[in-house]
């Protein structure tokens, strides 16, 4: 998947108006789960997204490997992209849901396996069978 078919997927599943709130959303959702995830863990998952994605999870990354809660990954998220934190939760499930589906499943796995259980929330989309369109 190239960068156009990422950007443009995570748009059409939020629903964004454009390409600029997309991207705050997928780096809201990314640099912190860069900074929660070890150095090789975030390089390992970014391996297989677009270039310009990956950054997001490693080159804009100052310091991984920080230990902070879910509802702190929510903050954070939320004052990168300037939502409210039930649109910032949601947003990083789907975008989430959708680096699932890019990755490979044991990169995706080390992800999960890296993450406290408390942080299963963020893999709601993905434990529901994944992103789908609503008629």
């Amino acid at each position: 998947m190239d960068f156009d078919e990422f950007t443009g997927a995570v748009q059409h599943r939020l629903e964004l108006p454009g390409t600029g709130e997309t991207l705050r959303a997928i780096r809201a959702a990314l640099v912190p789960l860069g900074q929660r995830l070890r150095a090789g863990h975030a390089e390992d998952l970014a391996a297989s997204l677009p270039m310009e994605i990956k950054w997001y999870l490693t080159g804009g990354v100052h310091e991984h490997g920080q230990r902070f809660d879910w509802p702190e990954y929510l903050t954070r998220v939320a004052d990168i992209e300037g939502a409210d934190r039930a649109d910032a939760a949601y947003h990083a499930r789907v975008i989430v849901d959708l680096v699932s589906e890019v990755v490979p499943d044991s990169d995706f796995q080390q992800l999960r396996d890296e993450l406290p259980e408390s942080w299963e929330n963020l893999f709601e989309v993905v434990d529901a069978g994944g992103w789908h369109e609503h008629d």
